[in-house]
């Protein structure tokens, strides 16, 4: 399978197993929040395969990125919460993201060297597209709490920086 459709492939995917409808249903802050933390925990699975599965240093070198940076998020995240006393909420659309990062985790455990590194870049685009798109179209413009919204288009800057080296990436593969 070539890479664009092996892309348009996963990016179907993730939307339709994700849930992306139920993220334009207008979540409360709290379920943002745990959205976002899912998400963030769901990338930072798929480069640990990564970093078990692959020779190739670039690829490598983008999994441990994606760990450093899902793990910052998360930690300065978890900080905010605990600053304005609040709980993240499970909802739905989490529960959506984590049944097909399940999926995507198998597959992705079921692959080899240069299959396996090619399905990882593009699912790291379809990822970071999707999830970008949710975040900066769907949550910043409708979070209520201004330090939640502030952190939020704080943590788009850097997934905006992911989705292009993944897309150099995908290129660097094909």
């Amino acid at each position: 399978m070539n890479t664009f459709k092996t892309i348009a492939l996963a990016t179907t995917l993730l939307l339709s197993a994700s849930g992306f409808a139920r993220a334009q249903a207008g979540l409360n802050d709290l379920e943002v929040a745990h959205s976002a933390y899912t998400a963030d925990l769901i990338d930072i699975e798929y480069a640990k395969i990564a970093l078990a599965k692959t020779k190739n240093p670039e690829v490598k070198a983008f999994a441990e990125l994606m760990i450093r940076d899902h793990t910052a998020v998360n930690e300065g995240a978890g900080a905010l919460l605990a600053k304005l006393k609040v709980k993240p909420q499970e909802n739905d659309f989490s529960k959506a993201l984590q049944a097909g990062a399940t999926k995507k985790n198998a597959e992705l455990n079921g692959l080899t060297g240069e299959a396996f590194d090619k399905a990882y870049a593009a699912n790291e685009l379809a990822y970071h597209q999707t999830v970008n798109k949710i975040v900066g179209q769907t949550w910043i413009p409708n979070v209520k709490n201004p330090e939640v919204k502030a952190f939020l288009e704080q943590a788009l800057v850097t997934f905006k920086v992911h989705e292009d080296h993944a897309g150099h990436m995908v290129s660097a593969l094909k």
